[in-house]
């Protein structure tokens, strides 16, 4: 590791400026000044002039103030080669390829998940069918909070707002004549802790095809914001805990299954839980240079792990802030990773993102107008060289979507990606000086933030201090408050409604008899199982996590044992304990 022990904003600063090259002359620049202030005066109203500068109100935005119109002064210090560079040059912010999406589209991956394993299965194949290019899987709420389908916490809960996953068995339902080797697969496993029990049960699955880890490509996003804080859950290990569990995660998956991305560092889920766009990216940059010190300290070299890293990014509707954030973002990973961590590889400096149009920006007034805001939001997310892609559905502020509406978000992908001709073009905004001069904003106020988290003592601390806690609970309030008062315009719900009564829509009925399926299922796995080996498998589990070794080998025997996902959630809490989350106010 490089400038470790320096805060970012210090190494940032000392990124040598001696021999930049700008764009504008100083001549130049005072002709554009001279000639801007004579047309402010004879051309604009007093009120234009007074206000100059306005903070758009959106839904989740930056909160960053915008001119009325930019011009070369706004970015008189850019060079082109140190800020922009081509793309597939260092810093990327033009994009990770040097052709970008005329040699690698993004990936169209809408998630699924519904009902039992054999209800989603057959999601998966529709998709395929449709002209999907990857999959994504998201689980029910008990098992998501990590409680088996018999649980009586559980009740009335299976299978809704995602798929049930109790053991291995469903895991090899779930992906029934699905071409691993052959389609990558987002395991939406949302926690560290959940990671370590269904990562090892689909790797389990895999085996049983006779499927070698090194053919398996996909990603989990096993990130430590999403259990501690984003996560509303009756039950919490300790931080520190579940961060080395994230770590022990990263570590194996690194290791042993070379094309998987062993984190997707998960900003979405924390925006969309009330953060700002700039806030969203901060935490999961501090997560990621947390993780990236505890493997380095492990031993392992920063340009093998930080290779197979990623993030995920909610966009919503402030369309130009979207793009270029996504570009700031990619601009300053790329300087964290060269000057903090001291990346050789170029590859290791990339910010690969997955995106998702943000859920929270879809209303149940008038639900066809989300087909239009998730529209723009997906259009914003391929301008600012997103590597892959879900447009959520108009109809998912009511319910799971169902097939119909699933099938229009992928083919709004792929419109945009067949016939408009976006994708033809690297960074088509690049260069415009409103576009420029908001990556730049962005990124010093990304800086800012991090220093705030450095201040906290790190990422953990920040979490275990309340700290992050409080920050979303006040920015959601506030951010509440203005949409309830119209500050923040929402089409159809608290400006331009129509007064119509709405005509019905289809809306997506879950499985009734998924849950006793699912209890069928497990009743089933836990007598004709191996008691005693499971028995084993658990107690050498729980004296890992006692120790200083990894816990994911141990985890995967369980998952070969038939071990179901709650017991495996018991003994980590027998290993570590719980924790209660601070309170915010």
């Amino acid at each position: 590791m490089a400038e470790g022990k320096k805060t970012l904003k210090e190494i940032i600063n000392k990124i040598p400026q001696d021999k930049r090259q700008t764009l504008f002359d100083g001549k130049a620049l005072d002709l554009i000044k001279e000639g801007t202030i004579k047309w402010k005066e004879e051309s604009l109203k007093e009120g234009d002039r007074k206000n100059w500068k306005v903070t758009p109100g959106t839904t989740l935005g930056s909160e960053i103030p915008r001119n009325l119109i930019y011009t070369p002064l706004d970015t008189p210090d850019l060079d082109y080669r140190r800020d922009l560079g081509n793309s597939g040059q260092e810093p990327f912010t033009r994009g990770v390829h040097p052709n970008m999406y005329r040699g690698k589209k993004f990936t169209m991956r809408q998630i699924n998940g519904f009902g039992g394993p054999e209800d989603t299965n057959k999601r998966l194949k529709f998709m395929l069918d449709s002209g999907a290019t990857g999959l994504s899987v998201i689980f029910d709420l008990p098992t998501t909070q990590m409680y088996d389908s018999d649980d009586p916490i559980s009740s009335g809960q299976v299978g809704t707002s995602g798929v049930a996953i109790d053991s291995t068995r469903d895991m090899e339902i779930l992906f029934d004549a699905i071409p691993l080797e052959e389609v990558t697969v987002s395991i939406v496993t949302h926690f560290p802790s959940n990671t370590a029990i269904l990562f090892p049960m689909f790797l389990a699955a895999a085996e049983k095809r006779g499927i070698s880890f090194d053919r398996l490509g996909g990603t989990v996003q096993n990130d430590t914001t999403m259990e501690e804080v984003v996560r509303s859950g009756p039950e919490y290990l300790p931080p520190k805990d579940v961060f080395r569990i994230q770590c022990d995660n990263n570590e194996y998956i690194r290791q042993n299954i070379p094309r998987w991305n062993f984190t997707t560092f998960n900003g979405y889920n924390l925006r969309e839980f009330g953060t700002s766009s700039v806030t969203e990216i901060a935490i999961a940059f501090a997560n990621a240079m947390e993780t990236l010190e505890n493997l380095s300290s492990r031993g392992h070299d920063i340009d093998f792990i930080a290779k197979r890293l990623a993030f995920f990014w909610s966009i919503s509707n402030d369309f130009f802030d979207e793009a270029a954030r996504i570009r700031a973002a990619r601009r300053l990973w790329s300087r964290i990773m060269k000057y903090k961590f001291g990346a050789k590889d170029p590859r290791s400096q990339w910010m690969r993102c997955h995106v998702q149009t943000s859920g929270l920006t879809l209303t149940r007034q008038e639900p066809l107008n989300n087909i239009v805001r998730a529209s723009y939001q997906a259009l914003a997310s391929v301008l600012g060289g997103a590597q892959s892609l879900h447009v959520s559905s108009y109809d998912e502020a009511y319910a799971v979507p169902t097939e119909e509406a699933a099938l229009l978000s992928l083919r709004t992908q792929q419109i945009i990606q067949a016939e408009t001709a976006v994708t033809e073009v690297v960074d088509p905004l690049g260069g415009s000086y409103y576009v420029e001069a908001l990556t730049d904003e962005i990124e010093k106020r990304i800086i800012d933030e991090l220093s705030q988290i450095e201040a906290q003592g790190g990422y953990v601390k920040a979490i275990e201090r309340g700290w992050l806690h409080r920050k979303v609970a006040t920015y959601f309030q506030t951010e509440q408050a203005k949409m309830e008062s119209g500050e923040i315009p929402i089409v159809g719900l608290n400006c331009y409604k129509s007064g119509r009564k709405e005509a019905p829509i289809d809306v997506f009925s879950y499985p009734e008899e998924a849950e006793k399926r699912q209890l069928d299922k497990l009743a089933r796995l836990k007598d004709e199982r191996d008691s005693k080996k499971a028995q084993r498998a658990l107690k050498t589990l729980e004296d890992a996590c006692k120790s200083d070794t990894n816990i994911v080998p141990y985890s995967l025997e369980c998952a070969r044992a038939g071990c179901s996902e709650g017991e495996i959630f018991k003994v980590f809490k027998s290993a570590y304990g719980l924790w209660n989350p601070p309170e915010v106010f």
